[in-house]
């Protein structure tokens, strides 16, 4: 559709382009990974961080999400 097209007084939002978007929800896909990992896997053998503050710092997020961590 042309803007001759469109009715007078009709707002349209702008189109974006998908590879406008694409570099964005690749980041906020790594950075959603990464918070998973953190809350769901971060102890035990896959443990990054030594000790339990991050463990403590997540544990009631896990809890919310549904993570077994007892």
């Amino acid at each position: 559709m042309s803007e001759l097209s469109v009715p007078a007084g009709e707002v349209r939002a702008p189109a974006i382009p998908l590879y406008d978007i694409v570099p964005y929800a690749i980041f906020f896909a790594l950075i959603a990974a990464l918070l998973f990992y953190f809350v769901g896997a971060e102890e035990g053998a896959t443990s990054i961080v030594k000790g339990m503050t991050l463990h403590e710092w997540v544990h009631d997020g896990r809890h919310l999400l549904g993570f077994p961590c007892h």
